[in-house]
């Protein structure tokens, strides 16, 4: 891929070394953090109250996390011209944080919040000071040592007795949800033409801390293959895309990819 301009396609496996779980990685057995689901979100209160109340603990992990050499090393490849952007899985924003700028959020990001009646956002951590305001004292004490989970989760047990309140839109009083993609729910449209287009104008796919189990990113390496366009894998543990792979690396990102930084941007 020396001589490739090369399109990344990150997945969660990229941010554990920030210290961000995944669902499936090498240690994603020992959670017992199970995934809510959009139709869940969306029809029931009582679904919705647990998720926000989780999340109130797990946010601010997640806002104070930071890139880790993996990250670090795909900016440095993109600023040099080796990478010509990233699609990420991932809802954390670290690749931005760490300098990249073609970045497509394919799930979204946690960091931002929508109204699913009049179409407002608002930034989470705007929402993360009503929702404290609320409930006082929820993200006090003991809760702040729970474990972590994927997405900004936290693996407490959220009151079931109707007592965590939720914050509503502040312009038409709908419901609030996270600007990301849950389990069950399609990316939009438009987003996914644009990563489709973004796969066409590289000359490779190099796929980073993906098991590639869910469709939604496991397409590109599919449409990459049938382009004959090649396909590079590193990751921990294996991956529905291995077969398609020209090239498959079992690694720690963030000793891989800075290897790899140095490799594409002294030639570039």
């Amino acid at each position: 891929m020396k001589d490739r301009q090369v399109l990344v396609l990150s997945g969660a496996g990229l941010s554990t070394e920030s210290g961000i779980p995944d669902y499936r990685g090498p240690s994603s057995a020992a959670r017992r953090t199970r995934p809510i689901y959009y139709r869940e979100f969306v029809g029931n209160e009582a679904f919705r109250a647990r998720y926000w109340a989780r999340s109130a603990v797990g946010w601010p992990r997640v806002s104070a996390a930071l890139p880790n050499l993996g990250h670090s090393a795909i900016a440095r490849m993109e600023q040099a011209g080796a990478v010509s952007g990233v699609i990420t899985q991932n809802v954390d924003r670290l690749h931005q944080a760490a300098g990249s700028s073609n970045v497509l959020e394919l799930h979204g990001a946690l960091a931002d919040v929508v109204c699913l009646g009049c179409g407002r956002r608002e930034k989470r951590q705007g929402l993360q000071e009503r929702l404290l305001a609320l409930n006082s004292g929820w993200a006090d004490g003991p809760l702040r040592a729970a474990a972590s989970a994927p997405d900004g989760d936290a693996q407490i047990d959220a009151p079931s007795d109707g007592s965590f309140r939720i914050p509503a839109c502040l312009r038409c009083g709908g419901v609030l949800k996270p600007d990301v993609t849950f389990f069950g729910e399609n990316v939009p449209r438009a987003r996914v033409e644009r990563a489709f287009l973004m796969l066409q104008e590289a000359q490779a796919l190099l796929v980073v801390g993906s098991s590639l189990a869910v469709y939604s990113g496991y397409r590109f390496v599919v449409r990459a293959s049938q382009d004959s366009k090649p396909v590079a894998i590193v990751n921990v543990g294996p991956s529905r895309g291995d077969p398609l792979a020209e090239i498959r690396i079992e690694a720690r990102l963030g000793e891989a990819l800075p290897l790899l930084s140095s490799l594409l941007v002294d030639v570039c």
